[in-house]
C-alpha cells in the first residue's frame, strides 16, 4: 500500500488504464460528493470483505474515505487477501480539491 497525495492520484488516474476507484464511506458520506468514477463499498458493511474477495486482484485499487483512515484499513484487509497495487489517498475527502460528483 501507498499512501498519495490528492496531486499523486490525480496524476496516476491519468494515465492508469488498469485504475479502480474505491471509496468506502457510508452511502450517507458519498451523498455529500464523491470523486468521479468512484465506486463505493461501505467498509462497515458486514458484506465488505465478501465483496472485495470478489474483485479482480490484477487491477489497481485507489482507496478513497473521509478522512484517510478507513481507506487505509480496507488497503491493509486487501493486501493480506492478495490484492497487489493498492493507493491510500491521505486525508481523504478532506483533502480532496478536484472534481466531485453527486449520486
Amino acid at each position: 500500500m501507498k499512501n498519495i497525495s490528492p496531486n499523486e492520484m490525480r496524476n496516476l488516474l491519468e494515465q492508469d488504464k488498469n485504475a479502480v476507484l474505491i471509496d468506502v464511506r457510508s452511502p450517507e458520506e458519498c451523498s455529500e460528493g464523491m470523486i468521479k468514477g468512484a465506486e463505493n463499498i461501505n467498509l462497515f458493511d458486514p458484506t465488505f470483505m465478501e465483496k472485495v474477495s470478489k474483485m479482480d486482484k490484477s487491477k489497481n485499487y485507489y482507496m478513497i474515505c473521509r478522512s484517510g483512515n478507513r481507506s487505509g484499513t480496507a488497503c491493509g484487509a486487501m493486501a493480506q487477501m492478495g490484492f497487489g497495487t493498492l493507493y491510500n489517498l491521505s486525508g481523504g475527502m478532506m483533502a480532496w480539491d478536484g472534481e466531485v460528483v453527486y449520486p
